[in-house]
């Protein structure tokens, strides 16, 4: 039988002030217990438990993704090491399965892109392209376009509404232009690897993720 999970431990928030039990409140100063709410103290007590439970969680699966990383790494040195063999492709996706097929686990390494001064060439080129073909061509594109250049929170253009405009199919000169811009714009700045593992049913089953989300659970 497995262990029982056992949360992190969360300070109580109650003080000893001149020996009068109390707690702070949200602007630094201190409260006694006997002038705050039942109802609050309930809700502070019911917020601490289950941040307990939430912290020791949080810890359990960053050690499980340390201990997933390690086996993984693990089992690719012994195949390079005793059979000259390689797991996954050039760019580090990989998926490892059980014989009868019936569980799985897929690494895939995301990279982060970024763009280059070259980006803002290639939107004069558009906007140009835009500016001189008939209105209704304009009238088809200009909402591609609109989504491809508009800017998130964090001051970054979507990768993929970029991707929209270089499979976009338009001859013009200055749009292809364009379009060998925004690739000379394109910089890898980093990668982050994601492990997921699937499960089902059957050999012919459809595939479902075990979820670790909180927010999919």
């Amino acid at each position: 039988m497995a262990s029982e999970f056992k949360p992190t431990p969360i300070p109580t928030g109650v003080i000893d002030v001149n020996g009068v039990p109390s707690m702070y409140d949200g602007k630094g100063g201190t409260k006694p217990l006997s002038i705050i709410k039942a109802q609050h103290q309930l809700e502070d007590q019911v917020v601490r438990k289950i941040l307990g439970y939430a912290v020791a969680l949080g810890e359990q699966v960053a050690r499980f993704k340390q201990h997933t990383f390690d086996d993984i790494a693990g089992f690719e040195a012994l195949l390079a090491q005793e059979y000259d063999a390689k797991l996954g492709g050039a760019k580090g996706n990989k998926t490892l399965m059980t014989h009868d097929n019936l569980y799985k686990i897929t690494v895939q390494v995301a990279e982060r892109t970024s763009f280059g001064p070259e980006l803002q060439q290639a939107k004069a080129l558009v906007d140009e392209c835009l500016n001189e073909w008939s209105e209704t061509a304009r009238a088809e594109i200009r909402a591609i376009v609109t989504q491809a250049f508009r800017t998130d929170k964090e001051g970054q253009v979507s990768i993929a509404q970029i991707f929209v405009l270089l499979r976009a199919d338009i001859k013009d000169p200055r749009w292809l232009r364009a379009m060998d811009a925004i690739r000379d714009a394109m910089r890898v700045v980093g990668s982050k690897t994601y492990v997921r593992c699937y499960r089902r049913e059957s050999f012919d089953g459809g595939w479902q993720a075990v979820s670790i989300d909180l927010a999919k659970a």
